[in-house]
Order: structure tokens, then C-alpha cells, then sequence
């Protein structure tokens, strides 16, 4: 794969868009990501501030299969923070 150019969340079509210099581009259909992984608001709105904020983080934990490990630590981390409050 050539060089990655971009990656940026499209709120109309709900894509993460990866653009690549060979004119390649991948998208990720963060609907059916959702469906998928976040069974939970709490876990939905983690998502979507991921790719909102951090699109290129959110894209590679898609492609290497962390996101469910990634949706358990920040939970883990928050129910820490909240049970110290």
C-alpha cells in the first residue's frame, strides 16, 4: 500500500475515509462498527469521540482488531476515575 495522505471521519456518509497517494482509499463504516463493538451508550460515545478527535487511531484499532480490548480499558479507566470521586 502506498503512502497514506489522510484520514478523516465524513459525518455524511459516517465514514472514517483513508486517502492514499496511489489514489487508493479505504473507508470504514463506523454504523456497522458500532453495531459491532458498543453494546453500550457509554461504549458508542467513546467510539465516536475516537473518530471524531483521533480518526487515523480509530482506523488502526479497526484493522488490527482492538477495538472490544480498547472499548475494555477505557471503561476499566473510567469506572476507576468514577469510583474515586
Amino acid at each position: 500500500m502506498s503512502k497514506l495522505l489522510s484520514c478523516k471521519f465524513d459525518i455524511d456518509t459516517g465514514n472514517a475515509e483513508l486517502r492514499y497517494a496511489d489514489g487508493s482509499m479505504i473507508s470504514i463504516d463506523c454504523t456497522e462498527v458500532e453495531y459491532e463493538f458498543a453494546h453500550t451508550v457509554s461504549q458508542r460515545s467513546e467510539l465516536d469521540w475516537l473518530v471524531y478527535h483521533a480518526p487515523l487511531d480509530y482506523a488502526e484499532l479497526v484493522f488490527c482488531g482492538d477495538l472490544e480490548g480498547y472499548l475494555r480499558r477505557v471503561s476499566d479507566l473510567h469506572s476507576g476515575i468514577e469510583s474515586n470521586s
